[in-house]
């Protein structure tokens, strides 16, 4: 995949080169670099927070809470827990893998990415109600709301696919 992305990498240079000139391709490449030093540390940060979750969470809890075997329970705090997470996909998503390796069920793990993406709360405060107002957000909500528990039960029901 790295090899693949290098490559179109490279034709998109090429290409951007051959339209609008070494210019526009030194203005891209200084742009990417920027962006890599803002995500970088993010990145890093993240791994180091998954890496503390799977330290710091014992395999027994997460299994009772958030297995196989928490049903429904587990489903619900996978919920609430991706509406209150803040950040982007550098937070939420080295912290599922570290979730999952302490024994968090594939459905929970599911569950918690689509109520991150589709009911963050930080999202709604800081986008959404300055930009829509409150009925567009209530409504947007409304329609929101079962989407997680959507997605889990249909994981559940798929399967892990790691497991099979």
């Amino acid at each position: 995949m790295t090899i693949f992305f290098a490559i179109l990498a490279v034709v998109a240079g090429a290409l951007l080169g051959y339209r609008q000139g070494f210019d526009a391709v030194t203005g891209a490449l200084f742009s990417a670099g920027e962006l890599m030093v803002l995500v970088v540390p993010l990145v890093i940060i993240a791994i180091v927070m998954a890496a503390y979750a799977q330290a710091l969470l014992p395999r027994a809890v997460v299994e009772r809470w958030l297995g196989r075997d928490a049903g429904w329970r587990g489903l619900f705090i996978a919920i609430a827990a991706g509406a209150i997470t803040p950040g982007g996909p550098f937070m939420a998503f080295p912290l599922v893998v570290g979730l999952r390796s302490v024994g968090a069920s594939f459905p929970v793990c599911i569950t918690y990415l689509t109520a991150w993406s589709v009911l963050g709360i930080q999202r709604i405060l800081i986008w959404e109600l300055p930009f829509f107002g409150l009925d567009f957000v209530i409504l947007r909500l409304a329609v929101s709301l079962p989407l997680p528990l959507i997605a889990g039960l249909a994981a559940q029901w798929l399967g892990d696919p790691v497991r099979r």
